[in-house]
């Protein structure tokens, strides 16, 4: 039996738009298990990417419980939040929001210097995961303005592993990428999970979807539907189908 990594309870997120209250996410009970590569599908406004920052403690419910890595989460102060995300979570954006002024190596460095004081480990570390997402010594040199939006995102999901998380949430990671450097993060993505990280990644597209293991489909806040493909096969026409007529099925 899978063990639960992430569980919601009555989960539910407003906004107040122009006075009157846009509910976002609506009683939501969810769990999501260790080790498995999550897919968070749905219309634009489901409620994706809102899913997506509560589950991690980027953003805080209006009501309900979450529990991620053992803990509860929705009752902490920004500070705790901040102390949690760093120590359990690794985050990778649309946009990349790599640092300028600093090289690839030195973005990653600092990120791994917020949780630890071992610069050494901390540099060995990143080594170790550039050279598994094929960034080479050169390129860690350069600066972000230096190299291709692929290598930028890579260079994102190193930064988002240096801490070791137990949990790496992905928004739209492909969404500003061109097709090859699209399928080389998400090649990278599938090699990191089927070494065992839990992935939860939020999309719309039906290419990076067939990564996952467990597709939800959000639609008005809630869950419509979910979609077990299993463990992931390049060129698997039967999970291509699988997804695409459970896709129709929802109305995607």
């Amino acid at each position: 039996m899978k063990e639960a990594l992430i569980g919601t309870e009555r989960l539910s997120k407003s906004f107040s738009n122009g006075g009157a209250m846009q509910h976002v996410l609506k009683n939501m009970d969810l769990t999501l298990y260790q080790g498995d590569f999550t897919v968070i599908m749905g219309a634009s406004g489901a409620g994706k990417s809102t899913l997506l920052y509560a589950l991690s403690g980027m953003d805080t419910p209006t009501l309900g419980k979450i529990t991620c890595c053992g803990k509860e989460i929705s009752g902490l102060s920004s500070d705790e939040l901040a102390v949690f995300r760093k120590e359990h979570c690794g985050f990778v954006f649309q946009q990349i929001y790599l640092i300028d002024t600093m090289s690839v190596m030195d973005n990653v460095l600092a990120a791994g210097l917020l949780v630890s004081r071992d610069k050494k480990a901390v540099a060995a570390r990143a080594k170790e995961l550039f050279h598994a997402v094929g960034i080479p010594e050169e390129t860690q040199r350069k600066f972000p303005t230096q190299i291709s939006g692929g290598e930028a995102q890579r260079v994102g999901i190193v930064r988002a592993l240096i801490n070791s998380p137990e949990i790496l949430f992905a928004d739209e990671p492909t969404g500003a990428l061109n097709s090859k450097a699209g399928l080389d993060v998400l090649d990278t993505l599938t090699k990191f999970h089927e070494e065992g990280l839990s992935v939860v990644m939020v999309t719309h597209d039906m290419r990076s979807a067939r990564r996952g293991n467990r597709i939800l489909y959000l639609k008005d806040g809630a869950v419509m539907g979910e979609c077990e493909l299993g463990h992931y096969k390049p060129d698997d026409k039967a999970r291509h189908e699988k997804l695409r007529a459970f896709l129709a099925e929802m109305g995607w």
